[in-house]
Order: C-alpha cells, then structure tokens, then sequence
C-alpha cells in the first residue's frame, strides 16, 4: 500500500471560513499521500466550504517520520 502513496508527504494549506480581523484564518495540514490525492484527503476532514491548497514545501522525511502518519493519513499541524 506504501508504494500507492510513493512514501511522499505533502504539505497542503486550508483556507478555514472563520475570519480573524477581517481575513480568512489558514491552517497547515500534511498528508500521506501523492500530490494529486493530498488535497482531496485533506478536505475530506475539513468542513464543507473550506479551501485547500498543495503547497510546493516539502517535509523532509525525519520530520514526517516523527508523525508517524500511514499511507492515506492526514494530520493537522497548525490550529
């Protein structure tokens, strides 16, 4: 299953609906996933109407490792 995946880890910035001072609040999320999956794995756990982004950083794997997140997995690092 890893290879369906490539081992990658992608960073994807979601563009919340909340506002703080006028302008739409970002979170930071990662995925375990290939590039083309990694927005649409992070928006299945956002709410509706949430926006997100593939962003062209990439996590180096030490850091992705200390995650500890599987193939498919999605984790949120910034609130």
């Amino acid at each position: 299953m890893a290879q369906s995946f490539g081992g990658d880890f992608q960073l994807v910035e979601v563009t919340t609906d909340e506002l703080v001072g006028g302008v739409p609040k970002q979170q930071l999320w990662v995925a375990a996933a290939k590039p083309e999956q990694a927005v649409t794995l992070v928006l299945a756990q956002v709410p509706e109407g949430w926006a997100a982004v593939l962003l062209d950083i990439r996590m180096e794997p030490a850091e992705a490792a200390l995650l500890r997140l599987r193939p498919g997995d999605v984790c949120q690092l910034t609130k």
